[in-house]
């Protein structure tokens, strides 16, 4: 898998997609640095306390990001191995306008028939760093554009759904339900769902501060999956950052 991504590939696509972001931190050190010219000497020392802890926040996040998205086991894929044998069975990748996944997907598992859903609809994602991403990563080839409320596929016809750092894109509550819904009614009664997702959490709110907020908790999750009548067969902590979620018909045979 690793031949499938370039070195810094993870980190390096963050400050391509999000160099506003950065440019606007440069630009509020400089500003908070030129503070310390129109304020007495006995103040620098908050303002450098100030400066350091903007410039320790980026490296923090950007250090994360590298952890995860560069030198995890992440797009690695070996912690499906448990789970997903390499068989011939129909699987489907859903993504939300920037797909890293499905490459990967098709390459472990050469014997499968996939497919690929891309749910990006740009009146609701409006984030430039997406519009970034699509433009710079043309998607997958035979990529199928659709809605969340109705996948274009027979009931209990799929043996295997993959949403990766995807599914909080849906962000209503009710749209994302009525999405896990479509994901219960097209899974086969022996099927996984595979959902990854960085958490709400204490580690997540070390990494990204008030970024965190943009993810979901685990409960609201498991309000999510219960309300959808899916049940979670296992989790995994692929680093303390990221969690997948294996997800299954409830009453399924484990």
């Amino acid at each position: 898998m690793e031949r499938l991504r370039k070195p810094f590939q993870g980190v390096t696509n963050i400050v391509r997609f999000n160099w506003h972001y950065y440019i606007l931190s440069a630009a509020l050190l400089l500003a908070i640095y030129l503070l310390r010219f129109f304020f007495a000497s006995r103040y620098h020392l908050y303002i450098n306390i100030l400066l350091a802890i903007i410039i320790l926040v980026n490296l923090i996040s950007l250090s994360v990001s590298f952890y995860v998205y560069d030198l995890s086991e992440l797009y690695h894929l070996s912690w499906l191995d448990k789970f997903i044998p390499n068989e011939n069975k129909i699987i489907i990748n859903i993504n939300a306008g920037f797909d890293e996944t499905s490459e990967l997907l098709q390459a472990k598992y050469p014997n499968t028939a996939l497919e690929v859903f891309d749910f990006y609809d740009p009146a609701k994602h409006t984030e430039v760093s997406i519009k970034r991403a699509r433009k710079a990563y043309p998607p997958y080839k035979g990529t199928k554009q659709i809605i969340t409320s109705s996948l274009p596929l027979q009931n209990n016809s799929v043996d295997n759904i993959f949403v990766i750092l995807s599914a909080h894109e849906i962000r209503n509550d009710d749209d994302r339900i009525v999405f896990f819904k479509e994901l219960n009614r097209v899974s086969k009664p022996s099927g996984k769902i595979i959902i990854t997702e960085h958490l709400r959490d204490f580690p997540n709110f070390l990494a990204y501060n008030i970024g965190f907020f943009h993810f979901f908790s685990k409960p609201s999750w498991n309000k999510t999956f219960s309300n959808a009548d899916l049940r979670i067969h296992d989790e995994i902590k692929i680093t303390p950052f990221i969690t997948t979620f294996i997800l299954e018909k409830n009453g399924a045979a484990s």
